[in-house]
């Protein structure tokens, strides 16, 4: 298995989670750019936000990613927050595992 978020959701590499349920897992980011730095990450490999279908499923997908990212804020005790989520080499994807970072100070 080469990518690293999958390896982190398999347990095979160390991560400071704060959050897991059947579909997601959320840790602190290795190179954090605010006080609180926090990637939520779906197990199902998924290599970037626009490989996501246009249906109705995608569509549930991407709301239970956006849904989690929230309840991951929330949990923290972020009363303001950064919702960030980088698409393609191009748009600053370094690793191709969807994941939004969520920045914010408690």
């Amino acid at each position: 298995m080469e990518c690293v978020f999958c390896r982190i959701i398999a347990g095979e590499l160390p991560s400071r989670k704060v959050y897991e349920d059947e579909g997601f897992v959320a840790f602190h980011d290795i190179r954090p750019r605010a006080p609180v730095h926090v990637l939520v990450v779906p197990k199902e490999h998924i290599a970037k936000l626009s490989d996501y279908p246009d249906t109705e499923e995608g569509q549930r997908r991407l709301g239970a990613l956006f849904r989690t990212a929230n309840r991951v804020a929330k949990a923290l005790g972020l009363e303001g927050y950064k919702l960030q989520v980088h698409v393609g080499e191009k748009g600053g994807q370094e690793v191709f595992h969807v994941h939004v970072h969520v920045m914010g100070a408690p």
